[in-house]
């Protein structure tokens, strides 16, 4: 198995719960400032996204599998399990579909992921390869993101 892409045991449960509380209080907090650059080809969707050093990102739970980049930054990844990966760039991985992670930007970061779509609105694509999954959002919610003012992280 590739990290990120364990299976799913009771421990997860708790620890999906923990990741559920830490986006909540993400979300309801002051939102700093994460540009998204949407690019496409024939077939293919791409989305680059800049995260500050000293923010929390929240993903929701990937319904594709698909690959990203990391060509700028350090980030330390939290998945689901618990199971945390320091990865810099150059970094490139594969995301599993079944998959939701918390992220500690460490350094300034650009982060990229491809996506198999002939679809061209970026809100539609995000409702087809993601789903939300925690009951604690609102519905219609995206991710959360916050800037350096948290402490917040998975322990």
């Amino acid at each position: 198995m590739t990290f990120c892409a364990e299976k799913h045991i009771q421990e997860s449960v708790s620890q999906n719960e923990k990741m559920d509380i830490l986006e909540a209080k993400v979300a309801a907090m002051s939102q700093g400032y994460a540009p998204l650059v949407h690019r496409f080809t024939p077939g293919m969707y791409i989305r680059e996204i800049f995260m500050p050093a000293g923010s929390i990102v929240t993903s929701r739970r990937h319904l594709t599998t698909h690959p990203f980049v990391i060509s700028q930054g350090s980030v330390e990844v939290i998945c689901e399990s618990g199971a945390k990966q320091t990865l810099d760039a150059p970094y490139s991985g594969i995301t599993h579909a079944g998959t939701r992670r918390a992220l500690n930007v460490l350094e300034d970061t650009i982060w990229t992921t491809f996506h198999v779509t002939d679809k061209t609105d970026p809100v539609e694509i995000e409702n087809e390869i993601t789903e939300c999954t925690n009951p604690l959002l609102p519905e219609g919610f995206q991710q959360a993101y916050l800037g350096k003012e948290t402490d917040l992280l998975l322990k």
